[in-house]
Order: structure tokens, then C-alpha cells, then sequence
């Protein structure tokens, strides 16, 4: 979807995502059991404004761009993970912030 809304002609606002429905928390649980993580997810209250579930409505991707997504949720967690995996056995640790934020050492990814 974004490969194909950068390549298009096509330059207002567009939803690019999973028109299913999920929560924040199936989310974390999916990434955790994908992961085999002992990671505790944490529950925050939730800030004024922030949705319950996330469902982008992709009309305009699909009207537009003639766009809507073929691989499932869970598909796509796990290629994802692969990936991020994969860089991080190359290059080494990621710190995405802060005083130590570091970029991972070596060639970078292909």
C-alpha cells in the first residue's frame, strides 16, 4: 500500500492498513507470543482521545490506489519480526533513544 500510494499521483490523507479489527492489547499478545517474549504487558489508562479498537476504513486506498491488503495480521507480525530479527543478528543491538541511541553496527541490512 505504500509502495504504492509514494509511486501514485494520488497526495491527500490515506489509511494503509488492516480494515480488521484489533485491539491495542491482541496486539501486544500477538508481538509477545510471536516473539516468545516474558515481556509483561503493562495496562496504562488510556489518554482523553485515544480509540478503544483500531480499524482504518481503507476506501480511499482502495478507491485510489486500487490498494487493500492480501497478507493477514498475523502474517505480516511475523515477517516483520524476521526481519527486525535478521538485522539484529547482523548489526547488533538497536537503542532507538536517548543518550545511548545507537544505529546497528555494521553494513546495514539488505
Amino acid at each position: 500500500g505504500l509502495m504504492k500510494l509514494m509511486n501514485s499521483d494520488y497526495d491527500q490523507p490515506t489509511n494503509i492498513g488492516n480494515p480488521d479489527e484489533y485491539t491495542v492489547n491482541e496486539f501486544a499478545k500477538y508481538i509477545k507470543e510471536l516473539t516468545n517474549s516474558k515481556s509483561v504487558i503493562k495496562h496504562l489508562e488510556a489518554t482523553a482521545n485515544d480509540p478503544r479498537k483500531r480499524k482504518p476504513d481503507i476506501t480511499v486506498a482502495k478507491r485510489e490506489l486500487g490498494w487493500e491488503p492480501v497478507v493477514e495480521v498475523k502474517t505480516g507480525l511475523t515477517k516483520t519480526i524476521e526481519y527486525f530479527a535478521s538485522v539484529l543478528k547482523e548489526g547488533g543491538e538497536i537503542v532507538p533513544t536517548g543518550p545511548d541511541a545507537a544505529k546497528p553496527k555494521g553494513g546495514g541490512h539488505k
